[in-house]
């Protein structure tokens, strides 16, 4: 069975209740200022029936004659279109979590499933997170699987913490947790993901949701959830997603339209948490994307914009893991990009035997740079021309032979605790 579609509400449809209308006025006026009384009285008593169609709004420009139109519009080259915002009163209630007012429109068989402006009384319910409503719509017969004119069903609108009891509702009665979007193609797995939302996630999982099903752009849950955990904030909550998702047997090396895979998107988040979650369950270090571009590429491109995350850690990671190393002829470029986050550089470059330093790099470092970070640029010059010490030469033919295992090899040498830092790239403050 297909999911049922709302349509696009009628543009040329006469309202029962027009936008300049009495009633219309006295309603905006007590949504504004939530006086739930008087939206009730008007509502359940005032309207001319339980399903008629109010205009909340109205941007039809061309039925101005005083409307001030953009000079593009005058002549043809940009068109405005004709926006017009059409409800009904068991949608307005449950945007608004008007419980009571539901109830007693529904007890006069208003529609549950109505929506003339594209959108029903159940999305609205979804988005504001009002979860008695959901129940109450859902318990007369309102489809949990009905499209809005945006080809989404409710649970595309469950999109906020509190929305979780509204998502449970309409499962229970019998929402298709693997039902795409028309636009997107994204599943409600998805929506959960790129929102942060453990709790919906786990409940879609447990529902059958297809945990690798991807997008119209060849993203995953996964993949999203990476390309979103942005800020320091949330990164915490999208770290639980993913790793939840992967406890349900994502694919950790998915790729999108792009060529990203899951680890290239935390990396351009300098999610260290999640990089690390990610190399544990054996993502590909050496995955290039469509442009070339490695996990390794991703952080050093983004660490001067991710400073407060310590991007050096993720760098680190990557290193210890195996990750390819930059072209020693392309290093001025990293100096660029790099320039105000120096322990960045201290981890590549103590991850060459000897690097040929140019005065190419030190017209690439920004004299505010410099001057910030002077110890560690005066050491990193002194590296000219002499050879490096032999301990740091061990490291290299140490590191060399141990590969990709570094991680996992060197915290296991009986050797002392700072000599296993050393051996792992951690940064000092200067090059020696």
């Amino acid at each position: 069975m297909v999911p049922k579609h709302y349509g696009k509400p009628d543009l040329d449809h006469v309202p029962d209740h027009p936008l300049h209308s009495d009633l219309v006025t006295r309603l905006k006026k007590a949504l504004d200022v939530g006086d739930k009384e008087t939206v009730a009285e008007i509502l359940c008593t005032e309207v001319k029936h339980v399903d008629a169609t109010i205009e909340l709004s109205n941007d039809d420009w061309m039925k101005s004659p005083t409307a001030q139109l953009h000079p593009l519009v005058l002549v043809g080259l940009w068109s405005l279109e004709y926006k017009r915002e059409l409800t009904n009163p068991l949608c307005i209630s449950a945007s608004h979590g008007h419980t009571a007012c539901l109830r007693h429109l529904l007890f006069w068989r208003a529609d549950p499933n109505a929506a003339p402006g594209g959108q029903g009384a159940l999305h609205e319910a979804c988005k504001g997170g009002h979860v008695d409503c959901v129940e109450l719509l859902l318990e007369h017969k309102a489809n949990p699987n009905i499209l809005n004119d945006d080809g989404q069903v409710p649970l595309h609108l469950c999109t906020s913490h509190n929305s979780l009891g509204c998502a449970k509702a309409l499962v229970a009665f019998g929402a298709w947790v693997n039902q795409p979007s028309e636009e997107t193609q994204e599943a409600p797995l998805h929506t959960a993901a790129k929102h942060g939302l453990y709790e919906h996630t786990h409940l879609y999982l447990r529902n059958g949701a297809t945990v690798d099903a991807k997008n119209s752009l060849g993203e995953t849950a996964l993949g999203l959830a990476c390309r979103e955990a942005k800020e320091r904030e949330t990164q915490e909550s999208y770290l639980r997603v993913c790793r939840l998702l992967l406890s349900y047997g994502a694919e950790v090396n998915s790729e999108d339209e792009e060529m990203k895979t899951p680890l290239h998107q935390a990396c351009k988040n300098a999610h260290h948490s999640l990089v690390l979650l990610l190399l544990q369950k054996q993502a590909d270090v050496n995955a290039l994307d469509y442009n070339g571009a490695t996990p390794l590429s991703c952080v050093l491109q983004a660490g001067a914009f991710k400073r407060e995350l310590r991007p050096h850690r993720t760098v680190q990671t990557l290193m210890n893991h195996g990750s390819p190393k930059i072209w020693p002829t392309a290093f001025v470029k990293v100096l660029k990009s790099c320039a105000s986050v120096p322990e960045i550089l201290e981890i590549l470059c103590n991850s060459y035997p000897h690097l040929p330093i140019s005065e190419k790099w030190v017209d690439a470092i920004p004299k505010e740079d410099f001057q910030r970070c002077r110890p560690f640029y005066e050491s990193l010059f002194r590296q000219a021309h002499p050879v490096r010490t032999l301990q740091h030469l061990c490291r290299c033919a140490l590191r060399r032979t141990l590969g990709r295992r570094c991680h996992h090899l060197i915290p296991l040498l009986p050797v002392p605790h700072s000599l296993r830092s050393y051996l792992l790239l951690e940064p000092e403050g200067v090059l020696l």
